[in-house]
C-alpha cells in the first residue's frame, strides 16, 4: 500500500459509536491486522483482511454498508480506510482500534 493512504486523515469514529454503528445500523468491521494478531482476539463479526491483502480483496466487500477499518491502535486501519474510500466504499477509521475497543465495553472472542 502506497504511503499516500497514511497522509489523509480519514473520517473517524470512536470505539463508543463504532459500537453503536455496528448495533444499530449494520455496519461492518474490517479488521486488518496481521493473521497472528486475530488469532489471538478479534472482534465477533468482524471480516478479517489483513492491510496487505486489502488492495486485492477490498471488492469482496459489500458495497451498501459502512465500512469500520480497525486494528489495534488505529494507524493501519486509517490507511485502510482511504484506500476503502479510493475504491467507492462508504468507510471511517475506528480511531485507537483494540485498545479503546476493549475500553468501550465492545464484545470479544478468540
Amino acid at each position: 500500500m502506497s504511503l499516500r493512504h497514511y497522509l489523509r486523515r480519514p473520517p473517524t469514529v470512536t470505539a463508543a459509536e463504532a459500537i453503536r454503528l455496528v448495533a444499530e445500523e449494520n455496519a461492518l468491521v474490517v479488521d486488518v491486522r496481521r493473521d497472528f494478531e486475530w488469532r489471538r482476539v478479534h472482534i465477533p463479526g468482524a471480516v478479517h483482511m489483513p492491510l496487505e491483502q486489502l488492495p486485492t480483496r477490498c471488492l469482496e466487500l459489500p458495497e451498501d454498508r459502512l465500512l469500520i477499518a480497525f486494528c489495534t491502535g488505529g494507524l493501519r486501519s486509517a490507511g485502510a480506510a482511504n484506500l476503502l474510500m479510493e475504491n467507492g466504499f462508504e468507510a471511517v477509521n475506528m480511531s485507537r482500534g483494540l485498545i479503546d475497543w476493549r475500553s468501550a465495553g465492545g464484545p470479544l472472542s478468540n
